[in-house]
Parts: structure tokens; sequence; C-alpha cells
């Protein structure tokens, strides 16, 4: 991926511009990532050139690791909105990722939160958070990870966090102890290196493919899609895949 790549957008209008973002790609600087300054708000700068909205802003986070649908306000009403519409429950978020071993084929984790997952839980508020999951596929490859077992079996789950907490979907996954495949901050590293190894692709297995909200001007509701790219069609060659 360089610098230079342009970003798809999948919308635009004079209040919201949505884009598919690559992994990898930070959505704006952080101090957490300082030495990083290639970003989805800097790409875009260059991108629309003059025709770059002055007040644009990301309306919700989308971690670097993390593929799809990002949304972004064109001005402070619209931020303020889907800001609104973000904290009330009014948006409807559904991701896919590669998890290790076979969950459940549907589980509701209603379980809180400390705030800030860089640090540690205890002491912190723990914050409400639900977030539902639905398996989608299983595979059993022939390497192993564990000792004790031949093979390694890994799912494919859809993700619907009903709350919006700062890595929710990444640490709910890690709670069922079923984290997800190159999570470096709360996956298992024999697994992440054994399948990257496996597929000859190094990335965090999480992407952000539908989204529902309401228009920020009217309210009216729009849906976005952001079908997985070339990492996921690849995944899903590496069979022998099992529906459910």
């Amino acid at each position: 991926m360089t610098s230079h790549a342009e970003l798809q957008l999948l919308y635009r209008d004079d209040d919201l511009l949505v884009v598919d973002k690559p992994p990898g790609l930070l959505v704006h600087r952080t101090g957490l990532d300082a030495h990083e300054t290639d970003t989805v708000l800097e790409r875009l700068r260059r991108q629309l050139g003059g025709d770059t909205p002055a007040g644009l802003a990301p309306a919700h986070r989308l971690d670097k690791g993390t593929s799809g649908l990002l949304v972004l306000a064109c001005h402070a009403d619209a931020a303020r909105a889907l800001g609104a519409a973000f904290d009330e429950g009014a948006v409807t978020k559904r991701y896919l990722a590669l998890v290790r071993g076979w969950p459940a084929e549907a589980i509701d984790l209603d379980h809180p939160l400390a705030r800030d997952p860089e640090l540690p839980s205890s002491g912190q508020p723990q914050l409400p958070a639900r977030t539902l999951f639905r398996r989608l596929a299983r595979v059993e490859w022939p390497f192993t990870v564990d000792g004790r077992h031949p093979t390694s079996r890994y799912a494919l789950v859809e993700a619907c966090p009903l709350s919006g907490r700062r890595h929710q979907i990444r640490r709910h996954l890690k709670q069922l102890s079923h984290p997800i495949v190159g999570d470096s901050t709360h996956g298992k590293g024999p697994h992440n290196r054994a399948v990257a190894g496996w597929l000859g692709i190094t990335r965090l297995w999480l992407h952000a493919a539908a989204l529902e909200l309401p228009h920020p001007a009217d309210g009216r509701p729009m849906r976005f899609e952001a079908p997985p790219g070339p990492a996921w069609a690849a995944l899903r060659a590496r069979g022998p895949w099992m529906d459910g």
C-alpha cells in the first residue's frame, strides 16, 4: 500500500462522505502512532484538492487494522447529528471477522468493558457493551499451533455491535476465547503467525461490511455496503469451508 493510493468513495453529498478504508491505514493522526503521517484525512485532502469540505471529520472510529466502511461528516452540523445518531444507538453496523476456533452458531454477549482498552481494566469505569455474533462458516486447516492438536480450527463470524465501545468486537471475542486472527493486542500471537504463513497475508481480519444510519440533514434512512476485498477472497479460497 502506498501513500498515493486514492480511497474508494462510496457516497458523497453536501453533508457526509463514505469511503472504503483499506486495512493498515489510520483515520487521522494520533499520538499512539505519532510517526505515521499517511491517514484517511490526508489522502482525502490530496484526492479532493480544493473540493475538500472545510469541516471534514470522521463521524466514528475505525481501527487502523480494520478495513471497510468509514463515514465522515462534511461540516460541524452534520458531525453533531451523526454523533448523536451513534450515541443514541440509531446506527446499525455489521462486521466480518475471522476468529480462532469454532464459536457457537449464535451468541448475544452483553458484557461491560473498561473505558480505555490501553490501560488495565481494574479501577476503570465499566461501560455497558453488547454485541451479537453469528457464525457464518468454519474451516479446519492442516497445520498445528497447539501441540495437542494436529490441525487448527477457525471460523468466519458476523459481528453486530449494539454499543460503541473502543475495540468492542475485538475485546468481546477475546472474552469468548475466540480472538480475531491478526489482532496483535487482543489476539494470540502463535495463531496470528500461523495463519499469516498459511495464507501469505498479514492483517487484522476484521472488516466493516455494512452500515445503516439516518441522514444528518433530514433523517432519511441510508444504507452503505463495502464488500470484502481480495484478501477475503483469498481467505475463502483456502478451504474447505463448511457453512454455518
